[in-house]
Formats: C-alpha cells, structure tokens, sequence
C-alpha cells in the first residue's frame, strides 16, 4: 500500500535527535527521505553509546529508519552544487544547524528559495533564529534546566530532575512533523512554500500546559510535586503490599468509587474530600488515609479491583516488562528488520495506525554514505532528463 506521504521527498540535513525523529516519521509515513552527513558520516549519534551491535550504535537506529543516506562536503562548491540541484526536486528540506550555519555555507531560505518556490524549508535551533539567545548552542538537558521543566520534576527530596529521555527533543521534532505537514497542505493552495524556525526552548516550554496555565492565571510559582498531580487528587503512586502503583482519579465518582473498593465510604462523603478542589486543598490529609488502606493488600488484588471498577490505575513497569507487554507486541510497537552492518535489530515501531496508507519499514537505518553513489546517479539522470 502506498504511504500517506508517497511523493513527497525530503532533504534531511539534520543530525542527533530532534531533526532525524521527525524525517523518520516522514518516512514511516512514506514520504522519501535522503540523509545529508559530510564524509565519513557526521550526525553525532553513530558514536554515542554503547551499546552498538556489530558497531552500530543503539542511539542512532532508533531515529533514522525509513532513510537513504548520502555523503557530501557542504563546504565544497562540488558539495553545495549537489545541494542545491536536490533542493530542486525536493519538497522539504530540514535541518538544526546553530544559527547562521545555513546562511554562510549559501543553503539559507531565501537562497533555496530562488531555487525552488514551493519549497518548505525547517530550520531547528535551540532557542529560535531570533532573540537574544538566537547563536546559543542549546541541547535537550540546557533546555530541560532552563524551560522550567526540570522545576517541576522530581520533589523536595530529590531536588530538580530532568526526564528520563531527550523530551523537549522529542517535542520539537513532533512539532516540526506537524509544521511541515500544515505548510505543505497550504502549498497546495498557493504553490509556494514557506520556512519554519523552530527551537527546542519555544517547544519544552509549550509542554509546560496547565502547569504554565496555572501559574499565568494565578501567579503562584509551582512546585516540584513528584508523582503527585498540580490539580487533581488522588492521582499519584501509592504503594502496596509488594510493590507500587498508579492510581489515576479524574472525578468525583470516580473517588467515590475507589472510597467504595477501599472500605472507607465515609471518605466521598467528608466534607473535606467531597470535590477535587476540597481534595487538592486537603491533600496531606487525604493521601496518608489513601496509603494506608493500599498497604494492606498486594498490587495485583488493587489493580484487579480498580479495573472492574474503571478506576484508571496501572503497574509501574520497568522497560523490560514494556517489551514484553501483549498491548504493546499486538500493535506491533516493537519491530525486527535486518540492517547489513548491525544484522538483525529491534526497533520501537510507530504508533501512527493509519488505515488505508499504513506506516510501513522500507528502508533500514542507513550506513554513512550508503545510497551515495546511486542518490547522484538519479540526480544526474534528472538532469539530463531537464
């Protein structure tokens, strides 16, 4: 079945995370991707690890699936003429070099754009190509720090924590995916592209939702909470008799329902508990009340009694218990394909479940330079085709 995005092709001059996330689910989605490194490879993530297998890095196959890669020197008039005639027969081109990079190698938008009117051009910094922090360097875990997230993870014991993976990475590169999407539906009512400027701070800060909506609204500075939730209670880990879970309440009934498994009715019915704000207000009270009953019976008995009673809850599960889980395997999240230096490797699959143009795996994690000669092989035929 062909792809949602069969015929599109996009320029990837973008390395480590944000930028090759977000081809890869271009490609996923059957959009055709090349993957412009320098000689010898140079996105960053080859090297990070170990674990490698066969020497490929772990790091780097999990974002460059779906991918053709090809080896040039921007710097060398040979290298930027390659560049330029691909940008032509493109439809994207994306790529998170620090600010002024693309102007002084003459790869900017305005150039591109000359080249190639409907082109829609991605550029992803840390901080934006404007504003006083525009030629900062900006990586996940600085933005992490400065974006406020890592203020409000973890607790006063633990102090800030970042997350445990590159999430404003993560973020930019799904907003990029979306961003790119919207400017190519509205090409096809102009017929010209557009540029985006993206950063990871505009994007860990957007994630900040009703926590950022909390303190604009109220002015009050929040605090690092845990596994507690900021406007709901009870909704945090408690532990049990052999183990910790997660108890999820979004309403009153809900509560009512959990006092009821529980044995302690008398809880729905105290003034102090009776809504979600009077629980929020009355959280130290509430939750040691909470912790005691769940310490009396084992995970599995709570867990069994809150899911007949759909109460949300759910078992902390390590990764190794992820890859294991029946949901997860049925929904094909977890996928094999063979790679010719690595041999066979798993990978996290997509969760886009499109149902006429389904995501599919065409191309395996590409080697530094491994399509090479044949993408310019294709790029000369075009032009002697023009």
């Amino acid at each position: 079945m062909a792809g949602a995005l069969e015929n599109i092709k996009i320029l990837d001059l973008s390395r480590v995370l944000a930028g090759p996330y977000c081809t890869m689910i271009l490609g996923d989605l059957g959009a055709e991707v090349i993957k412009v490194e320098a000689p010898g490879g140079s996105d960053e993530t080859r090297k990070w690890g170990p674990p490698f297998q066969n020497g490929v890095s772990a790091y780097y196959l999990c974002a460059n699936r779906n991918k053709r890669s090809l080896t040039l020197d921007l710097k060398s008039p040979e290298g930027n003429a390659a560049i330029k005639e691909l940008v032509r027969e493109s439809d994207v081109i994306i790529n998170n070099f620090k600010t002024g990079t693309m102007q002084r190698l003459g790869l900017d938008y305005e150039t591109l754009a000359r080249v190639n009117p409907g082109l829609v051009y991605c550029s992803i910094t840390g901080f934006g190509e404007t504003g006083p922090y525009k030629d900062m360097p900006g990586y996940d875990f600085i933005i992490q720090a400065m974006s406020g997230l890592m203020s409000i993870t973890g607790d006063s014991e633990s102090g800030p924590q970042k997350v445990g993976v590159a999430i404003t990475d993560i973020l930019t590169g799904l907003y990029a995916c979306i961003g790119i999407q919207g400017a190519l539906l509205e090409r096809a009512q102009s017929g010209k592209g557009q540029k985006l400027d993206l950063s990871l701070y505009d994007s860990a800060v957007s994630s900040l939702v009703n926590i950022g909506s909390n303190y604009l609204m109220a002015g009050k500075k929040p605090s690092a909470l845990g596994n507690q939730h900021a406007n709901i209670v009870p909704y945090q880990t408690f532990s049990t008799k052999d183990g910790e879970m997660v108890i999820a309440v979004g309403n009153d009934n809900q509560f009512k329902r959990l006092c009821d498994i529980l044995e302690r009715p008398e809880y729905a019915s105290d003034e102090r508990f009776q809504t979600n704000p009077d629980r929020v207000a009355n959280r130290k009270t509430l939750i040691p009340l909470l912790q005691e009953v769940f310490s009396t019976k084992r995970t599995a008995y709570w867990q069994g009694k809150c899911q007949k009673n759909s109460i949300p809850c759910g078992p902390i599960q390590t990764i190794d218990e992820v890859s294991k889980d029946p949901q997860l395997n049925e929904r094909d999240m977890f996928i094999n394909t063979e790679h010719p230096t690595a041999g066979d490797i798993q990978m996290i699959g997509s969760p886009l479940k499109l149902s006429r143009t389904p995501v599919s795996t065409r191309h395996h994690p590409p080697d530094a330079g491994e399509h090479t000669d044949a993408i310019l092989a294709e790029l000369e035929l075009n032009q002697s085709k023009n």
